[in-house]
C-alpha cells in the first residue's frame, strides 16, 4: 500500500521524499482526495535491452519474409 502525504507536506518535504521513495510510490492528497501518485523510475527492460549482444547471430535478410510473392496476382 502506497504511503499518503498532503500536498503542503510534500511541498516542504518534497526533495526527501525523492530519495526515499519506495516501489511502491507516494500518494499526493489535497483536501483528502488523491491528486498524484510519486513513482520511482523503474528499470523495467532496460536491463534485457542490449543482454544479448554477441550472443544471437542473424541469417538471412531479416527484414524479408522468406516468401515470393507478386503483388499483381
Amino acid at each position: 500500500m502506497p504511503k499518503k502525504i498532503t500536498a503542503a507536506k510534500f511541498k516542504d518535504q518534497c526533495l526527501s521524499l525523492l530519495d526515499r521513495v519506495g516501489p511502491d510510490g507516494i500518494v499526493i492528497t489535497k483536501n483528502g482526495k488523491p491528486v498524484a501518485k510519486l513513482l520511482p523510475i523503474s528499470n523495467g527492460f532496460s536491463g534485457f535491452i542490449g543482454s544479448m549482444k554477441g550472443r544471437l547471430k542473424i541469417r538471412g535478410d531479416i527484414s524479408s519474409t522468406g516468401l515470393n510473392w507478386n503483388a499483381q496476382s
